[in-house]
Parts: C-alpha cells; structure tokens; sequence
C-alpha cells in the first residue's frame, strides 16, 4: 500500500474486502439453522416414542379384547350345553319373577284408578316389562292393558290423563276391537310407561 499526499493506494493484486460483518451474519443464520435443526430432531424423536407407547397401548387392548371375546365364548358355550339351558331359564325366570314382585299390584290400580274416566272399563292388565329400579325409588315398568268402553272418545281422555300425570307416560293403542252381539263394548289394547313410586 503507497500513500501519496494523503491518498492511499492498494497495491496488492487481490485487494482486502470487508467480510467480517457478512461472516458473522453467515455464522448466526448457520447458528439459528442448526438450532432450529436440533429441535426439529428432538420433537421427532418425541413424536416417534409417543407413538410407539401408543403402538403398544393399542396391542395391550387388543390382547385383552381377544382375551374377553374368548372368555365370553367359552361362557357361551357352557350355557348352551343341554344340561345348562333349563338352569339359564330358570335362573332368568326366577330373576323376573323377583323383579316383578317388587311391583305392588295394589298400587297400580291405585293409580290407575286416579286418571280412569268413570265410563272406562279396565279389562285386563299385564306386566310384560320389568325394568330395574332407577336412583329417584321408582319401578319403571310398561303395562299392556285391556280397556272397554262404550264410547270411542273416552278413550281419547283416558289416553290424556295417563299422558299428564306423573306416574304415566306415553301411551299407545296397540289395536282395537268394535262391538259385537255378545259384547256391546269397544275393546281397546294400549301400552303405558309407568313409574311406581317406593
């Protein structure tokens, strides 16, 4: 380098560029690539371990679904041996006729009698439904009843009253039968929800 009057001169055949401040913005790119490389490895390597937990949480269900299904066929098949299936009908029998005792017939026709109108005659009732107790103390059960009347609209009001009170729910008529010589009434089949308090 020649310096005349104050003048500088660069002699040299490859002159000397300023390449620090471009090296360091290089070196911190590098630095934020390779930052953001080592992240995105560790949330692989996160992401590849949950799904082998997962992996084996699905194959533990899967062995204990088979497991179960086994069971319940091999139990299956030890009802439906001839020698078991009068204990099972039996056994379901007795179940019923237990949850039907928990029904208080008094009670029913106590009830009924609270929405029957006065020209509505109760025929014949069943209980083919028995459902189990529920947490509010009531027998939820459905009745097949039998009703006469000798006329067809008091069985609209009939179906009314069961509809509005609190121990009936919705009623249906199942079928129906007009009069004939032997008998003047109009005979009605209809089912009912019913709610026995305890």
């Amino acid at each position: 380098m020649i310096s005349l009057s104050g003048m500088s001169i660069n002699l040299a055949s490859q002159p000397f560029r300023r390449e620090r401040a471009q090296n360091a913005a290089f070196a911190i790119i590098c630095l934020a690539l390779t930052c953001s490389l080592l992240v995105l490895i560790t949330l692989f390597l996160h992401a590849r371990a949950r799904a082998a937990d997962l992996r084996r949480g699905i194959e533990a269900q899967r062995a204990e679904l088979q497991r179960l299904q086994s069971e319940g066929a091999r139990f299956s098949g030890i009802l439906a041996r001839p020698d078991n299936e009068n204990v099972f009908s039996t056994s379901t029998f007795l179940n019923e006729l237990i949850a039907r005792r928990a029904v208080s017939w008094t009670r029913v026709f106590e009830d009924l009698a609270t929405v029957m109108p006065s020209d509505v005659r109760l025929v014949g009732i069943r209980l083919p439904q028995v459902a189990t107790e529920d947490s509010s103390g009531a027998n939820r059960v459905q009745l097949d009843m039998f009703v006469g009347t000798d006329r067809p609209e008091a069985v609209v009001d009939l179906l009314t009253r069961l509809q509005q009170s609190a121990l009936f729910g919705a009623a249906k008529v199942e079928s129906q039968q007009p009069p004939t010589q032997n008998d003047p009434l109009y005979r009605y089949r209809m089912t009912v929800a019913y709610a026995q308090k305890l």
